[in-house]
Protein backbone atom coordinates (compact mmCIF):
# COMPACT_ATOMS: atom_id res chain seq x y z
CA UNK A 1 0.00 0.00 0.00
CA UNK A 2 1.48 3.51 -0.93
CA UNK A 3 1.69 6.05 1.29
CA UNK A 4 -1.25 8.48 0.56
CA UNK A 5 -3.73 5.44 0.42
CA UNK A 6 -2.25 4.21 4.15
CA UNK A 7 -2.97 7.77 5.26
CA UNK A 8 -6.30 7.40 3.51
CA UNK A 9 -7.04 3.99 5.00
CA UNK A 10 -6.20 4.90 8.82
CA UNK A 11 -8.26 8.36 8.48
CA UNK A 12 -11.27 6.16 7.51
CA UNK A 13 -10.61 4.00 10.13
CA UNK A 14 -10.31 6.30 12.87
CA UNK A 15 -13.43 8.40 11.40
CA UNK A 16 -15.54 5.21 11.60
CA UNK A 17 -14.06 4.59 15.27
CA UNK A 18 -14.73 8.45 16.09
CA UNK A 19 -18.29 8.49 14.81
CA UNK A 20 -19.59 5.00 16.04
CA UNK A 21 -17.81 6.16 19.72
CA UNK A 22 -19.32 9.85 19.50
CA UNK A 23 -22.50 8.16 18.93
CA UNK A 24 -21.88 5.55 22.18
CA UNK A 25 -20.06 8.01 24.19
CA UNK A 26 -23.37 10.34 23.73
CA UNK A 27 -26.02 7.61 24.87
CA UNK A 28 -23.80 6.40 27.71
CA UNK A 29 -23.25 10.40 29.52
CA UNK A 30 -27.23 9.97 29.23
CA UNK A 31 -27.60 6.58 30.84
CA UNK A 32 -24.89 7.62 33.29
CA UNK A 33 -25.69 10.58 34.03
CA UNK A 34 -29.75 9.50 34.87
CA UNK A 35 -28.63 6.90 37.02
CA UNK A 36 -25.78 8.54 39.19
CA UNK A 37 -28.01 11.96 39.03
CA UNK A 38 -26.43 15.37 38.68
CA UNK A 39 -24.46 15.69 41.79
CA UNK A 40 -22.86 12.25 41.49
CA UNK A 41 -21.67 12.53 37.98
CA UNK A 42 -20.02 15.88 39.29
CA UNK A 43 -18.20 13.93 41.89
CA UNK A 44 -16.78 11.13 39.46
CA UNK A 45 -15.87 14.13 37.02
CA UNK A 46 -13.73 16.03 40.25
CA UNK A 47 -12.22 12.85 41.88
CA UNK A 48 -11.19 11.12 38.63
CA UNK A 49 -10.35 14.48 37.18
CA UNK A 50 -7.91 15.16 40.27
CA UNK A 51 -5.97 11.75 39.24
CA UNK A 52 -6.69 12.66 35.67
CA UNK A 53 -4.03 15.29 36.37
CA UNK A 54 -1.48 12.77 36.04
CA UNK A 55 -2.97 10.64 33.22
CA UNK A 56 -1.31 13.57 31.05
CA UNK A 57 1.98 11.12 30.90
CA UNK A 58 -0.57 8.60 29.06
CA UNK A 59 -0.30 10.58 26.05
CA UNK A 60 2.79 11.79 26.48
CA UNK A 61 4.76 8.95 27.11
CA UNK A 62 2.82 7.33 23.54
CA UNK A 63 3.72 10.37 21.87
CA UNK A 64 7.48 9.55 23.03
CA UNK A 65 7.40 6.42 22.18
CA UNK A 66 6.12 6.77 19.00
CA UNK A 67 8.13 9.78 17.67
CA UNK A 68 11.32 7.17 18.20
CA UNK A 69 9.67 4.31 17.16
CA UNK A 70 8.48 6.20 13.74
CA UNK A 71 11.91 7.78 13.47
CA UNK A 72 13.94 4.53 13.95
CA UNK A 73 11.64 3.32 11.03
CA UNK A 74 11.95 5.71 8.88
CA UNK A 75 15.82 5.23 9.44
CA UNK A 76 15.20 1.53 8.67
CA UNK A 77 17.42 0.47 11.57
CA UNK A 78 15.32 -2.72 12.93
CA UNK A 79 17.92 -2.94 15.92
CA UNK A 80 17.01 0.47 16.94
CA UNK A 81 13.24 -0.34 16.87
CA UNK A 82 13.96 -3.23 18.98
CA UNK A 83 15.78 -1.43 21.61
CA UNK A 84 13.75 1.85 21.77
CA UNK A 85 10.48 -0.41 22.67
CA UNK A 86 11.97 -2.90 25.00
CA UNK A 87 13.73 0.31 26.96
CA UNK A 88 10.17 2.11 26.69
CA UNK A 89 8.45 -0.82 28.28
CA UNK A 90 10.99 -0.68 31.38
CA UNK A 91 10.46 3.35 31.63
CA UNK A 92 6.64 2.94 31.57
CA UNK A 93 6.76 0.56 34.06
CA UNK A 94 9.09 2.56 36.36
CA UNK A 95 6.40 5.32 36.29
CA UNK A 96 3.35 3.53 36.56
CA UNK A 97 4.37 2.06 39.61
CA UNK A 98 6.05 5.31 41.32
CA UNK A 99 3.01 7.42 40.05
CA UNK A 100 0.69 4.56 41.82
CA UNK A 101 2.22 5.08 44.90
CA UNK A 102 2.34 8.75 44.98
CA UNK A 103 -1.80 8.22 44.38
CA UNK A 104 -2.26 5.99 47.29
CA UNK A 105 -0.23 8.07 49.68
CA UNK A 106 -2.07 11.14 48.69
CA UNK A 107 -5.66 9.68 48.46
CA UNK A 108 -6.86 10.72 51.79
CA UNK A 109 -6.09 14.51 52.25
CA UNK A 110 -6.92 14.95 48.68
CA UNK A 111 -10.74 13.32 49.44
CA UNK A 112 -11.01 14.11 53.00
CA UNK A 113 -9.63 17.67 52.75
CA UNK A 114 -9.12 19.82 49.89
CA UNK A 115 -12.00 18.74 47.67
CA UNK A 116 -15.65 19.51 48.52
CA UNK A 117 -17.57 16.79 48.92
CA UNK A 118 -20.39 15.94 50.76
CA UNK A 119 -19.92 14.18 54.11
CA UNK A 120 -21.88 10.88 52.67
CA UNK A 121 -19.90 10.34 49.91
CA UNK A 122 -16.72 10.72 51.10
CA UNK A 123 -16.50 6.73 50.93
CA UNK A 124 -17.33 6.67 48.10
CA UNK A 125 -15.60 9.17 46.39
CA UNK A 126 -12.47 7.53 47.94
CA UNK A 127 -12.80 4.09 46.07
CA UNK A 128 -13.37 6.29 43.18
CA UNK A 129 -9.95 7.88 43.86
CA UNK A 130 -8.40 4.28 44.29
CA UNK A 131 -9.91 3.24 40.79
CA UNK A 132 -9.24 5.98 38.82
CA UNK A 133 -5.55 5.30 40.42
CA UNK A 134 -5.54 1.45 39.38
CA UNK A 135 -7.20 2.80 35.73
CA UNK A 136 -3.66 5.21 35.46
CA UNK A 137 -1.47 2.65 36.40
CA UNK A 138 -2.88 0.40 33.49
CA UNK A 139 -2.99 3.50 30.70
CA UNK A 140 0.54 4.11 31.60
CA UNK A 141 1.66 0.65 30.98
CA UNK A 142 -0.11 0.32 27.82
CA UNK A 143 1.23 3.41 26.55
CA UNK A 144 4.09 1.57 24.57
CA UNK A 145 1.64 -0.81 23.07
CA UNK A 146 -0.40 2.16 21.48
CA UNK A 147 2.34 4.00 20.59
CA UNK A 148 3.56 0.47 18.77
CA UNK A 149 0.62 0.50 16.65
CA UNK A 150 0.61 3.99 15.51
CA UNK A 151 3.90 3.80 14.55
CA UNK A 152 3.58 0.73 12.66
CA UNK A 153 0.65 2.36 10.96
CA UNK A 154 -1.90 -0.38 12.07
CA UNK A 155 -4.32 2.11 13.39
CA UNK A 156 -7.17 -0.16 12.30
CA UNK A 157 -7.31 -2.86 15.15
CA UNK A 158 -6.06 0.21 17.58
CA UNK A 159 -9.51 1.19 15.66
CA UNK A 160 -11.58 -1.45 16.66
CA UNK A 161 -10.08 -1.93 20.34
CA UNK A 162 -11.50 1.48 20.85
CA UNK A 163 -14.81 0.85 19.03
CA UNK A 164 -14.98 -2.13 21.85
CA UNK A 165 -14.51 -0.04 24.66
CA UNK A 166 -17.64 2.58 23.54
CA UNK A 167 -19.40 -0.63 23.09
CA UNK A 168 -19.39 -2.44 26.31
CA UNK A 169 -19.06 1.30 28.49
CA UNK A 170 -22.72 1.66 26.99
CA UNK A 171 -23.54 -2.39 27.83
CA UNK A 172 -22.45 -0.98 31.14
CA UNK A 173 -24.20 2.22 31.14
CA UNK A 174 -27.91 0.77 30.63
CA UNK A 175 -26.90 -2.32 33.16
CA UNK A 176 -25.92 0.19 35.63
CA UNK A 177 -29.67 1.99 35.97
CA UNK A 178 -30.79 -1.83 37.77
CA UNK A 179 -27.65 -1.87 40.26
CA UNK A 180 -28.94 -1.75 44.00
CA UNK A 181 -25.76 -0.94 45.28
CA UNK A 182 -23.83 2.22 45.33
CA UNK A 183 -23.60 3.30 41.56
CA UNK A 184 -21.17 5.96 41.68
CA UNK A 185 -18.82 2.56 43.27
CA UNK A 186 -19.55 0.39 40.62
CA UNK A 187 -19.27 3.05 37.79
CA UNK A 188 -15.41 3.20 38.96
CA UNK A 189 -14.61 -1.05 38.89
CA UNK A 190 -16.44 -1.06 35.55
CA UNK A 191 -14.63 1.14 33.61
CA UNK A 192 -11.11 -0.52 34.90
CA UNK A 193 -12.21 -3.41 33.91
CA UNK A 194 -12.25 -2.54 30.24
CA UNK A 195 -8.73 -0.63 31.03
CA UNK A 196 -7.49 -3.87 31.73
CA UNK A 197 -9.55 -5.67 28.66
CA UNK A 198 -7.89 -2.93 26.19
CA UNK A 199 -4.46 -4.06 27.96
CA UNK A 200 -4.83 -7.32 26.93
CA UNK A 201 -6.15 -7.22 23.40
CA UNK A 202 -3.20 -4.54 22.29
CA UNK A 203 -0.54 -6.75 24.01
CA UNK A 204 -1.68 -10.06 22.84
CA UNK A 205 -1.64 -9.31 19.29
CA UNK A 206 1.19 -6.73 19.26
CA UNK A 207 2.84 -9.75 20.65
CA UNK A 208 2.12 -12.11 17.62
CA UNK A 209 2.24 -9.57 15.05
CA UNK A 210 5.33 -7.55 15.91
CA UNK A 211 9.17 -8.47 16.01
CA UNK A 212 10.16 -6.07 18.14
CA UNK A 213 7.30 -6.37 20.97
CA UNK A 214 8.55 -8.56 23.74
CA UNK A 215 9.00 -8.11 27.58
CA UNK A 216 12.58 -6.89 28.29
CA UNK A 217 15.11 -8.44 30.18
CA UNK A 218 17.21 -6.01 32.82
CA UNK A 219 20.67 -6.69 30.71
CA UNK A 220 18.48 -4.82 27.58
CA UNK A 221 18.40 -1.80 30.19
CA UNK A 222 20.51 1.11 27.75
CA UNK A 223 20.98 4.01 30.23
CA UNK A 224 21.57 6.05 26.90
CA UNK A 225 18.27 5.09 25.24
CA UNK A 226 16.55 5.61 28.43
CA UNK A 227 18.08 9.06 29.28
CA UNK A 228 17.14 10.19 25.23
CA UNK A 229 13.77 8.94 25.97
CA UNK A 230 12.85 10.05 29.96
CA UNK A 231 14.52 13.39 28.36
CA UNK A 232 11.81 13.90 24.91
CA UNK A 233 9.67 12.37 27.84
CA UNK A 234 9.85 15.02 30.42
CA UNK A 235 8.47 17.41 28.07
CA UNK A 236 6.12 15.65 26.64
CA UNK A 237 5.04 15.19 30.28
CA UNK A 238 5.06 19.00 30.78
CA UNK A 239 3.33 19.65 27.32
CA UNK A 240 0.41 17.67 28.51
CA UNK A 241 0.51 18.51 31.84
CA UNK A 242 -0.02 22.03 31.47
CA UNK A 243 -3.45 21.34 29.37
CA UNK A 244 -4.64 18.95 31.87
CA UNK A 245 -3.55 21.25 34.65
CA UNK A 246 -5.68 24.01 33.22
CA UNK A 247 -8.51 21.80 32.36
CA UNK A 248 -8.83 20.75 36.45
CA UNK A 249 -7.99 23.84 38.06
CA UNK A 250 -10.70 25.20 36.01
CA UNK A 251 -13.05 21.94 37.31
CA UNK A 252 -11.57 23.23 41.03
CA UNK A 253 -12.31 26.99 40.33
CA UNK A 254 -15.92 25.60 39.50
CA UNK A 255 -16.36 23.53 42.39
CA UNK A 256 -15.10 26.81 44.65
CA UNK A 257 -16.92 29.27 43.39
CA UNK A 258 -20.23 27.78 41.76
CA UNK A 259 -21.23 23.65 42.92
CA UNK A 260 -21.04 20.33 41.81
CA UNK A 261 -23.80 21.02 39.59
CA UNK A 262 -21.36 23.37 37.76
CA UNK A 263 -18.87 20.43 37.46
CA UNK A 264 -21.59 18.68 35.91
CA UNK A 265 -21.64 21.24 33.10
CA UNK A 266 -17.68 21.66 32.51
CA UNK A 267 -17.76 17.93 32.59
CA UNK A 268 -20.48 17.30 29.98
CA UNK A 269 -18.63 20.44 28.15
CA UNK A 270 -15.53 18.93 28.29
CA UNK A 271 -16.72 15.54 26.73
CA UNK A 272 -18.63 17.27 24.05
CA UNK A 273 -15.10 18.96 22.94
CA UNK A 274 -13.09 15.84 23.16
CA UNK A 275 -15.98 13.69 21.22
CA UNK A 276 -15.48 16.66 18.29
CA UNK A 277 -11.67 16.65 18.36
CA UNK A 278 -11.52 13.02 18.26
CA UNK A 279 -12.67 14.45 14.53
CA UNK A 280 -9.10 16.09 14.09
CA UNK A 281 -6.90 13.69 16.10
CA UNK A 282 -8.33 11.24 13.56
CA UNK A 283 -6.15 12.90 10.77
CA UNK A 284 -3.41 13.54 13.11
CA UNK A 285 -2.83 10.02 14.10
CA UNK A 286 -3.17 8.76 10.78
CA UNK A 287 -0.43 11.75 9.24
CA UNK A 288 1.95 11.65 12.19
CA UNK A 289 4.06 8.46 11.48
CA UNK A 290 4.74 9.37 7.71
CA UNK A 291 5.41 12.70 9.09
CA UNK A 292 7.95 11.46 11.62
CA UNK A 293 9.49 8.93 9.45
CA UNK A 294 10.20 11.67 6.81
CA UNK A 295 12.23 13.40 9.33
CA UNK A 296 14.70 9.95 10.16
CA UNK A 297 14.78 9.64 6.33
CA UNK A 298 15.88 13.19 6.29
CA UNK A 299 13.44 14.26 3.80
CA UNK A 300 12.48 17.75 5.84
CA UNK A 301 10.84 19.16 2.32
CA UNK A 302 7.62 16.32 3.16
CA UNK A 303 8.10 16.37 6.81
CA UNK A 304 6.76 20.11 6.56
CA UNK A 305 4.43 19.62 3.53
CA UNK A 306 2.73 17.36 6.12
CA UNK A 307 2.96 19.63 8.69
CA UNK A 308 1.01 22.00 6.33
CA UNK A 309 -1.53 19.44 5.54
CA UNK A 310 -2.15 18.30 9.10
CA UNK A 311 -3.14 21.83 10.01
CA UNK A 312 -5.34 22.34 6.99
CA UNK A 313 -7.18 19.59 6.92
CA UNK A 314 -7.50 19.07 10.85
CA UNK A 315 -9.19 22.74 11.17
CA UNK A 316 -11.44 22.43 7.70
CA UNK A 317 -13.09 18.80 8.84
CA UNK A 318 -13.50 19.81 12.83
CA UNK A 319 -15.29 23.00 11.22
CA UNK A 320 -17.32 20.97 8.85
CA UNK A 321 -18.88 19.28 11.79
CA UNK A 322 -18.51 21.39 14.62
CA UNK A 323 -19.90 24.17 13.25
CA UNK A 324 -23.68 23.27 12.75
CA UNK A 325 -23.28 21.66 16.37
CA UNK A 326 -22.13 24.53 17.52
CA UNK A 327 -25.49 26.45 16.53
CA UNK A 328 -27.92 23.34 17.35
CA UNK A 329 -26.48 23.03 20.81
CA UNK A 330 -29.60 23.42 22.57
CA UNK A 331 -31.59 21.20 20.75
CA UNK A 332 -28.94 18.44 20.24
CA UNK A 333 -27.98 18.63 24.67
CA UNK A 334 -31.59 18.71 25.04
CA UNK A 335 -32.45 15.67 23.46
CA UNK A 336 -29.21 13.77 24.60
CA UNK A 337 -29.71 14.62 28.11
CA UNK A 338 -33.12 14.20 30.26
CA UNK A 339 -31.85 17.22 32.29
CA UNK A 340 -29.65 19.44 30.83
CA UNK A 341 -27.55 21.23 33.80
CA UNK A 342 -27.13 24.92 33.98
CA UNK A 343 -24.34 26.66 32.19
CA UNK A 344 -23.83 23.42 29.63
CA UNK A 345 -24.89 25.22 26.78
CA UNK A 346 -22.14 28.01 26.47
CA UNK A 347 -19.66 26.01 27.68
CA UNK A 348 -20.32 23.49 25.04
CA UNK A 349 -19.35 25.77 22.39
CA UNK A 350 -16.77 27.94 23.47
CA UNK A 351 -15.00 25.12 24.52
CA UNK A 352 -15.77 23.97 20.93
CA UNK A 353 -14.43 26.99 19.42
CA UNK A 354 -11.17 27.10 22.11
CA UNK A 355 -10.40 23.55 20.07
CA UNK A 356 -11.14 24.93 17.07
CA UNK A 357 -8.78 27.93 16.95
CA UNK A 358 -5.51 25.46 18.54
CA UNK A 359 -6.29 23.38 14.96
CA UNK A 360 -4.97 26.52 13.04
CA UNK A 361 -1.37 25.62 13.17
CA UNK A 362 -1.52 22.25 15.00
CA UNK A 363 0.23 20.52 12.50
CA UNK A 364 3.60 22.54 13.64
CA UNK A 365 3.16 20.43 17.22
CA UNK A 366 4.00 17.18 15.31
CA UNK A 367 6.49 19.12 13.19
CA UNK A 368 8.40 19.73 16.64
CA UNK A 369 8.00 16.72 17.91
CA UNK A 370 9.43 14.93 14.55
CA UNK A 371 13.10 17.25 14.92
CA UNK A 372 13.39 16.49 18.42
CA UNK A 373 14.32 20.28 20.04
CA UNK A 374 10.92 20.37 22.12
CA UNK A 375 12.68 22.26 25.28
CA UNK A 376 12.15 26.14 23.91
CA UNK A 377 9.05 24.81 21.70
CA UNK A 378 7.01 23.31 24.98
CA UNK A 379 8.32 26.11 27.58
CA UNK A 380 7.24 28.94 25.50
CA UNK A 381 3.74 27.65 23.68
CA UNK A 382 2.63 25.57 26.64
CA UNK A 383 3.11 27.67 29.62
CA UNK A 384 0.96 30.49 27.85
CA UNK A 385 -2.26 27.88 28.55
CA UNK A 386 -1.26 27.92 32.51
CA UNK A 387 -2.65 31.99 31.98
CA UNK A 388 -6.10 30.55 31.29
CA UNK A 389 -6.49 29.37 35.10
CA UNK A 390 -5.67 33.09 36.28
CA UNK A 391 -8.38 34.44 33.72
CA UNK A 392 -11.05 32.14 34.66
CA UNK A 393 -10.27 33.06 38.27
CA UNK A 394 -10.31 36.51 38.13
CA UNK A 395 -13.50 36.84 36.12
CA UNK A 396 -15.48 34.33 39.16
CA UNK A 397 -13.70 36.35 41.86
CA UNK A 398 -15.23 39.69 40.37
CA UNK A 399 -18.54 37.79 39.80
CA UNK A 400 -18.28 38.18 36.22
CA UNK A 401 -20.94 35.66 33.79
CA UNK A 402 -19.21 32.08 33.62
CA UNK A 403 -19.57 33.04 29.79
CA UNK A 404 -16.86 35.71 30.28
CA UNK A 405 -14.35 32.94 31.67
CA UNK A 406 -14.52 30.38 29.27
CA UNK A 407 -14.56 33.64 26.93
CA UNK A 408 -11.18 34.39 27.97
CA UNK A 409 -10.43 30.55 27.57
CA UNK A 410 -11.16 30.82 23.83
CA UNK A 411 -9.07 34.33 23.06
CA UNK A 412 -5.70 32.62 24.87
CA UNK A 413 -5.88 29.71 22.80
CA UNK A 414 -6.47 31.27 19.67
CA UNK A 415 -3.25 33.60 20.60
CA UNK A 416 -1.12 30.51 21.58
CA UNK A 417 -1.82 29.07 17.91
CA UNK A 418 0.12 31.46 16.45
CA UNK A 419 3.05 31.53 18.61
CA UNK A 420 4.12 28.31 16.88
CA UNK A 421 4.74 30.10 13.89
CA UNK A 422 7.68 32.25 14.98
CA UNK A 423 8.89 29.15 17.06
CA UNK A 424 8.82 26.75 14.10
CA UNK A 425 10.61 29.67 11.83
CA UNK A 426 13.26 29.54 14.40
CA UNK A 427 13.89 25.58 14.48
CA UNK A 428 13.38 24.65 10.85
CA UNK A 429 13.57 28.51 9.27
CA UNK A 430 9.69 27.70 8.17
CA UNK A 431 8.31 29.94 5.87
CA UNK A 432 5.46 31.34 7.22
CA UNK A 433 4.04 32.78 4.47
CA UNK A 434 4.09 29.73 2.98
CA UNK A 435 2.09 28.10 5.80
CA UNK A 436 -0.38 30.78 6.13
CA UNK A 437 -1.01 30.19 2.03
CA UNK A 438 -1.04 26.71 2.18
CA UNK A 439 -2.67 25.60 5.77
CA UNK A 440 -4.69 28.63 7.11
CA UNK A 441 -6.10 30.43 3.67
CA UNK A 442 -7.71 27.51 2.18
CA UNK A 443 -10.13 27.08 5.06
CA UNK A 444 -11.18 30.56 5.45
CA UNK A 445 -14.06 30.48 2.36
CA UNK A 446 -15.38 26.46 3.26
CA UNK A 447 -15.51 28.29 6.90
CA UNK A 448 -17.71 31.28 6.01
CA UNK A 449 -19.69 28.72 3.78
CA UNK A 450 -20.24 25.85 6.70
CA UNK A 451 -20.78 29.25 8.75
CA UNK A 452 -23.65 30.83 6.77
CA UNK A 453 -25.59 27.47 5.81
CA UNK A 454 -25.84 26.31 9.85
CA UNK A 455 -26.91 30.04 10.34
CA UNK A 456 -29.66 29.90 7.97
CA UNK A 457 -30.63 26.36 8.83
CA UNK A 458 -31.35 27.82 12.20
CA UNK A 459 -33.53 30.89 11.20
CA UNK A 460 -35.28 29.71 8.77
CA UNK A 461 -36.26 26.41 9.44
CA UNK A 462 -38.89 25.08 12.23
CA UNK A 463 -38.87 21.92 12.39
CA UNK A 464 -38.70 19.09 14.95
CA UNK A 465 -34.86 17.31 15.10
CA UNK A 466 -33.74 20.40 12.99
CA UNK A 467 -30.04 19.85 14.31
CA UNK A 468 -30.04 16.70 11.62
CA UNK A 469 -30.77 18.81 8.74
CA UNK A 470 -28.28 21.67 9.85
CA UNK A 471 -25.62 19.24 10.37
CA UNK A 472 -26.18 17.46 6.98
CA UNK A 473 -26.46 20.59 4.98
CA UNK A 474 -23.78 22.02 6.55
CA UNK A 475 -21.93 18.94 5.65
CA UNK A 476 -22.93 18.31 2.58
CA UNK A 477 -22.48 22.29 1.07
CA UNK A 478 -19.54 22.83 3.54
CA UNK A 479 -17.84 19.53 1.45
CA UNK A 480 -18.67 21.09 -1.62
CA UNK A 481 -17.14 24.23 -0.89
CA UNK A 482 -13.62 22.13 0.76
CA UNK A 483 -13.40 20.43 -2.34
CA UNK A 484 -13.87 23.80 -4.72
CA UNK A 485 -11.82 26.37 -2.44
CA UNK A 486 -9.51 24.28 0.55
CA UNK A 487 -7.80 21.59 -2.07
CA UNK A 488 -4.92 22.42 -4.23
CA UNK A 489 -4.69 21.27 -7.85
CA UNK A 490 -2.74 17.79 -6.63
CA UNK A 491 -4.94 17.09 -3.91
CA UNK A 492 -8.32 17.29 -6.26
CA UNK A 493 -6.14 15.24 -8.36
CA UNK A 494 -5.62 12.70 -5.78
CA UNK A 495 -8.99 12.55 -4.97
CA UNK A 496 -10.21 11.94 -9.06
CA UNK A 497 -8.28 8.74 -9.46
CA UNK A 498 -9.18 7.54 -6.45
CA UNK A 499 -12.91 7.83 -6.92
CA UNK A 500 -12.12 6.40 -10.57
CA UNK A 501 -10.33 3.51 -9.03
CA UNK A 502 -12.96 2.93 -6.65
CA UNK A 503 -15.55 2.94 -9.68
CA UNK A 504 -13.63 0.52 -11.76
CA UNK A 505 -13.42 -2.23 -8.61
CA UNK A 506 -16.98 -2.11 -8.52
CA UNK A 507 -17.56 -2.59 -12.36
CA UNK A 508 -14.96 -4.95 -12.50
Amino acid sequence: MNRGNRILVNTVAQYTRTIINVCLSLYSTRLILAALGQSDYGIYFLVAGVVSILSFMTNALVVTTQRYLSFAHGEDDADKVYKVFGNSLILHFAIALGVLLILLIVDYPIVYKILHIPTDRLFAASVVFLVASLMLFMAIITAPLRALFFARENIVYISVVDVLDGALKLLFAVWLAHVSGDRLIVYAFMLLGIQILNFLLLSVYAGIKYEECHLPRLREFDKQWVKDLSYFAGWSVYASGCVVVRNQSIAVLLNLFLSTVANAAYGIAQQVSGAVTFVSASIINAVNPQLMKAEGAGNRERMVHLAEQESKFSFIVLALFSVPIMFEMPSILSVWLTEVPPFTVNMCRLLILAVLCDQLTIGLTSANQAVGQIKTYTLCFYSIKILTVLGVWLCLFLEYSVNYAFLVYVLIEFADSFVRLPLLKKQIGLDILRFCKNAILPAVIPLIVIILTSYFCVVFVQIKYRFLLTIVLSVLIGGIAIYIFGLNKREKQYIGNLVLTIRSRVSS
